[in-house]
């Protein structure tokens, strides 16, 4: 991977509907050699796909929250067993194995604060091996094109 292909990625990342020829010229190729690259690219796994970016609201999901799982123990069969479960819950759009003082980070979409109650209390406080979950409601998202003057 040389600097054009971290180009061509950093282009992706944040224009993935972008037509060959204009992202040739961002990058300084032509297109032919342009859509070679991504292909390379898309074949060696390194663009493992392309996604749209859905307005959560739009789809009754406007609660996003952040809950931190502790785990009572952390026997393999009881992380594969949490694992297994979590993945299986629609309302998990993300979930991450960390370390620090929890085990794993989720993000949770959900239409309401009702409607997270009653997944954390229906769903994911009744996995298996859940011995804490610690919720943290988002306020506010920021992201690379969000204006400071908007606040």
């Amino acid at each position: 991977m040389d600097d054009v292909d971290r180009s061509i990625l950093a282009v992706l990342e944040t224009h993935g509907r972008i037509s060959n020829n204009e992202l040739a010229a961002r990058v300084g190729l032509s297109p032919s050699p342009c859509l070679r690259r991504v292909r390379q690219l898309e074949e060696s796994g390194i663009i493992r796909g392309y996604r749209a970016m859905i307005d959560p609201a739009a789809i009754g999901r406007s609660l996003r929250v952040f809950a931190g799982v502790r785990l009572m123990r952390h026997t393999r069969a009881d992380v594969v067993a949490f694992e297994r479960g979590v993945v299986q819950l629609p309302e998990v759009v993300a979930c991450h194995h960390i370390t620090g003082n929890f085990d794993y980070l989720l993000q949770v979409e959900v239409a309401d604060l009702p409607a997270y109650e009653d997944f954390h209390a229906n769903q994911l406080a009744t996995l298996p091996a859940v011995a804490t979950v610690t919720s943290y409601v988002t306020m506010k998202t920021l992201t690379a094109d969000t204006h400071a003057d908007s606040a």
